[in-house]
């Protein structure tokens, strides 16, 4: 029999020592624990039960105690008791509860959500943690590639969607896996992304859907430590952690840094009626907001909001954070609903909310790029005011400005050119600096690029909630036919369209971030909502035909022309509307507004048109872009350039010949836009 010690607080979790493995949970007003050792993840029951002594393995709110003679490898489980022991709030000692600090999990295979619920014991279909090593992600061999801000490009990618689908080149073995995505790291390096930025891979409820249904994004969290065990090729649970640092390690290798979805404001628990699978039997009061009746509160749309701003809870949150970002190697996460993360008692928001300060100043953490969506589901929408110093937004605003525009909706014109200029209106006067907006015209939350320009409502029935799910606003418009048509006239139309909001996108100070199939039209047959569309619906497209091929190589050269012009599109750089007065001879570059006249932009609600050109002191004008989205062709007064204009962009023309490898001489003094037609002159220095 293993001797039991007193063991310490400190690490939280199961962590290997000499002589044995020290266990450490918080459980504040539990009255007594029980550790469970199993002997392997199927077993229905304990090995041994061993229960903490109350005055010798408690110390404050943690309950601890080191067993000898076991090491990695092993399953274990808790009973907590406590004062509320009624129904399925609160306490419940017939359930066998998941360490939320276990860096793997075993017993998926027997894993029951509906058994989780109510008083009936689970011991049978419980999951279990798994003592792991907790060694440092060799940076040495593979670090970190530390892109700047400036030239950054994100992809947004689920692990197991990007590599399944007809036609997918990745081993049958491997798709839909992490090591699968190792092998089409290449088509991402060469499209010119510089991050991936995955959809959830902390280990997620797949069984939290409607009957029939699996969850297939992820936005489920049953842990926050542990790799989910559905993206691994080797079903053992201790070889998760090895996989993920093969796939970051690999990224790194191929100058991709590796970014993270991450859902710190709610938990697959959903709200008081639901399963008890592990923060709920710990500490139910303490982690989760609630109110006099014990009822919970919820901003985030699935049932409970999480207390993040509790010192115990940060304490958690930020030890996840250190997990995959010192253990596992990722280079940066991005918050869901973030916004939540600020909202303190009885959901208040609070301007300067202690998780983000302590994030902001642990410096295993300070290297990394933090993103946050600035809403959630109570409303709360803060953008430029977001209050943590180093994260960036996500911009709504510039998705749906851009995606008005182009659709010809009134009242678009001003709006637009603020997001040309880096956001000024949202920022106080001035563009937003450098790492604290991403703008995006697509994400997993909605339609894709595709489908933003071929549908006018969303096409939801396969989900199973008779079309209520999904957002109802998409700034979306079909040109003439609902989905998939032969119409010549409106296919062109469509494809001029998916290259005005790729260029618009890519011509703006900020951060870009790219969809998944997005370069290759990917379509969701019109859903908006694919979160539980673990098929070709939410699958990478695969089998590219012409014209998918055609707006690859569009978007990638897009992307080396951004590259190549990211000086000049840094919001940072003194930039001003207009020549600058007399003692402004330090703003080396300033922006120009104009309409078909020159310095004569047109900002009434019907207009559809703008143009914008960077003049430079000593060389003259050096950019010039014109954006119709007028149901008709106008002419555009160019200005002009002493050292030549190519034409480098001009969507109205076909493959190959819209963003041409060579571009052409312009040497008119006007410019004919077609409709809906984006048209950009470089001088032609900056192509040297």
């Amino acid at each position: 029999m293993s001797a039991i010690r007193i063991g310490t607080p400190w690490p939280l979790g199961a962590s290997v020592t000499p002589r044995g493995v020290n266990f450490s949970v918080v459980a504040p007003l539990a009255t007594r624990v029980e550790l469970l050792l199993f002997s392997e993840a199927r077993a229905c029951e304990p090995q041994r039960v061993i229960e903490l002594d109350l005055l010798k393995h408690r110390s404050g709110d943690h309950w601890h105690v080191e067993v000898e003679g076991i090491g990695i490898g092993w399953c274990y489980g808790y009973r907590v008791f406590g004062p509320l022991q009624s129904g399925a709030h609160g306490f419940n000692p017939s359930k066998v509860l998941l360490d939320p600090c276990a860096r793997a999990i075993a017993g998926w295979e027997v894993y029951d959500r509906g058994a989780a619920v109510g008083a009936v014991p689970n011991t049978a279909s419980c999951l279990k943690g798994v003592v792991t090593e907790r060694d440092r992600f060799d940076f040495l061999s593979a670090p970190r590639p530390r892109h700047r801000w400036q030239s950054s490009v994100i992809y947004e990618l689920h692990v197991g969607g990007f590599t399944q689908g007809p036609g997918c080149p990745v081993a049958k073995e491997r798709q839909g896996t992490l090591l699968g995505l190792i092998e089409v790291l290449p088509q991402l390096k060469d499209l010119g992304v510089t991050a991936i930025e995955l959809l959830p891979v902390m280990a997620f409820d797949l069984q939290d859907a409607p009957a029939g249904r699996y969850h297939h994004w992820g936005y489920s969290p049953i842990s926050w430590m542990a790799p989910h065990p559905g993206y691994m090729v080797d079903p053992d649970p201790l070889a998760a952690r090895r996989e993920m640092r093969e796939l970051v390690a690999a990224c790194h290798r191929a100058g991709l840094e590796v970014i993270l979805d991450v859902v710190y404001n709610h938990t697959t628990e959903g709200n008081q009626n639901g399963p008890t699978i592990s923060w709920r039997g710990f500490a139910d009061t303490l982690y989760y907001y609630q109110n006099s009746r014990g009822d919970y509160l919820d901003v985030s749309g699935c049932g409970n909001s999480i207390a993040a701003n509790r010192p115990l809870v940060r304490r958690l949150i930020l030890e996840s954070l250190r997990c995959w970002a010192v253990e596992l190697g990722i280079d940066g996460f991005r918050f869901d609903l973030g916004i939540a993360l600020s909202r303190g008692e009885e959901l208040a928001p609070l301007d300067l909310p202690p998780l983000f300060e302590e994030i902001e100043a642990d410096p295993d953490l300070a290297d990394l790029k933090l993103i946050s969506e600035p809403w959630d589901c109570g409303g709360l929408y803060r953008l430029a005011d977001f209050p943590a110093r180093r994260v960036a937004s996500w911009n709504g605003r510039f998705r749906d400005d851009l995606r008005r525009f182009w659709k010809g909706d009134e009242r678009t014109v001003w709006p637009l050119s603020q997001r040309l200029a880096g956001n000024p209106d949202l920022f106080g006067g001035q563009p937003a600096a450098l790492g604290r907006t991403i703008t995006f015209l697509t994400s997993h939350d909605g339609f894709t690029l595709a489908d933003l320009v071929s549908y006018d409502r969303k096409h939801n029935l396969a989900n199973g909630e008779n079309d209520r799910d999904g957002d109802n606003h998409n700034n979306s418009w079909n040109h003439g036919a609902e989905g998939p048509t032969t119409d010549p006239g409106i296919l062109a139309l469509r494809e001029r369209q998916l290259r005005n909001l790729l260029s618009t996108m890519l011509l703006a100070p900020g951060v870009p971030m790219l969809l998944m199939g997005d370069e290759v039209r990917r379509s969701q047959g019109g859903n908006n909502n694919t979160w539980c569309q673990n098929n070709p619906l939410g699958w990478m497209h695969w089998q590219p035909d012409q014209e998918d091929l055609a707006l690859r190589r569009f978007l990638q050269r897009l992307l080396a022309l951004r590259r190549r012009l990211a000086p000049l599109l840094n919001p940072e750089l003194p930039i001003a509307d207009g020549p600058p007065r007399r003692g402004g001879e330090g703003m080396a570059h300033w922006r120009e507004w104009h309409g078909v006249e020159w310095r004569q932009p047109d900002w009434a609600s019907w207009s559809h048109s703008l143009a914008w050109s960077l003049q430079d002191h000593e060389r003259g004008s050096l950019l010039w872009c014109g954006l119709n989205a007028y149901y008709q062709p106008m002419r555009f007064a160019v200005p002009p350039c002493t050292s030549g204009w190519r034409r480098v962009i001009d969507t109205a023309l076909g493959p190959d010949q819209d963003l041409p490898e060579d571009p052409p001489l312009f040497a008119e003094s006007s410019a004919l836009l077609q409709s809906r037609s984006l048209l950009l002159l470089l001088a032609e220095p900056l192509l040297d």
